[in-house]
């Protein structure tokens, strides 16, 4: 047959939010002249017939409503963390103003970046639920990205101001009052952030949001960085005036080492980085799909809280459309159960006598009688 039946592109939006441990018999005896002994295989051949022939769209109620659950949680889970810290920030201000405490100062300052954060990454999220459109293909998931900007530039505002304001008391000392507040404010901090912080991983694993994991670790951070003011407070107590501001230049370092690690974060996903062993078990379970000779390339990234996934296979030069278009199907059914969080997946099948896409422009020219 020609070679050009043999490019199938699919673009089927799924929204798997569950652990994929699913068992699909698909890839296994769709009929390529093969006999089908039992009812079973008869019946996954005709469910994969009509799968490959009937016109399919994966935009649906089913794959959206998923879709719009999890940004529905993770608006709810940035929300109450963000009153969760802000009361917290307001107390530990209130003992702020009475004691003095410049430790207890930039473990404010710190609280009051991390509750900030929920707002850029709430406005993501409702972004991220408006449909896609001619100009943004895609969708709105890059919002998030974006929001991870904001956060950094954030967490580094909080870095500086706890720095430069122990710094100033550094080299003016003032005597800290109101001691057992100040140790009890550290306390409270720390308490509030590691509920907030608990609560936001967890959502954020459910969801499948990275920037909302690493926002919930980046609490829990804020939470260590709180107990340090016990160690002011104790300093205090036994006339050590420097203890308060060296305290709070070690949190101001303690932020500093959060920026770099939410940096990196934000880079990588800038960057379309993922996680190799996700792109290894998504070249694996293709090549477990029948029909399937060869995998020649894999490509994965996220958009917002979501995977898209793009992969080149090579099948039988012989196949007919029909059945190399069902092969695709197959392949983008599998990967969507397989991979977690992948919204959607592009296959495209090569003839294995003409593998790669360096074929795709001499096949052009050819059809086009040119040389």
């Amino acid at each position: 047959m020609n070679d050009h039946a043999h490019g199938h592109g699919h673009g089927h939006g799924h929204d798997h939010g569950h652990g994929h441990g699913h068992g699909h018999d698909h890839g296994h005896g769709h009929g390529h002249g093969h006999p089908h002994d039992h009812a079973g295989r008869l019946g996954a051949w005709w469910h994969r017939l009509r799968h490959a022939v009937t016109p399919h769209s994966h935009d649906s109620r089913e794959s959206i409503d998923p879709a719009l659950e999890s940004s529905r949680e993770g608006l709810r889970a940035l929300w109450l963390s963000l009153v969760g810290l802000g009361i917290t920030a307001v107390a530990q201000a209130v003992i702020v103003v009475l004691s003095g405490s410049v430790a207890l100062l930039g473990d404010t300052l710190h609280n009051v970046a991390d509750a900030l954060t929920a707002v850029p990454l709430g406005i993501a999220f409702l972004l991220g639920r408006r449909a896609a459109t001619r100009a943004y293909t895609y969708g709105y998931g890059r919002a998030e990205d974006l929001a991870g900007i904001v956060i950094v530039a954030v967490i580094a505002a909080s870095a500086v101001a706890a720095a430069w304001t122990a710094a100033t008391r550094l080299l003016h000392p003032v005597e800290v009052n109101h001691l057992p507040w100040v140790a009890g404010a550290g306390l409270v901090g720390f308490v509030g952030n590691e509920l907030v912080a608990r609560y936001r991983i967890r959502v954020g694993r459910r969801i499948g949001s990275a920037a909302l994991v690493a926002d919930g670790l980046h609490a829990r951070t804020d939470g260590y960085t709180s107990l340090a003011v016990l160690l002011a407070a104790g300093g205090a107590a036994l006339g050590w005036r420097w203890a308060d501001p060296v305290v709070g230049l070690v949190i101001a370092v303690a932020i500093t080492f959060v920026l770099k690690d939410a940096a990196r974060e934000v880079y990588r996903r800038l960057m379309d980085a993922v996680d190799p062993d996700l792109v290894d078990h998504a070249e694996s379970t293709l090549r477990a799909v029948d029909g399937v000779r060869d995998v020649a390339a894999v490509r994965l990234r996220w958009i917002g809280h979501r995977l898209h996934a793009e992969a080149e296979l090579v099948v039988d030069a012989n196949l007919s459309l029909v059945a190399a278009h069902e092969i695709a199907a197959d392949a983008e059914h599998q990967l969507t159960h397989a991979v977690p969080r992948l919204a959607g997946a592009t296959v495209h099948t090569d003839p294995d006598s003409h593998p790669g896409g360096h074929h795709h422009t001499g096949l052009s020219h050819r059809r086009r009688g040119f040389r």
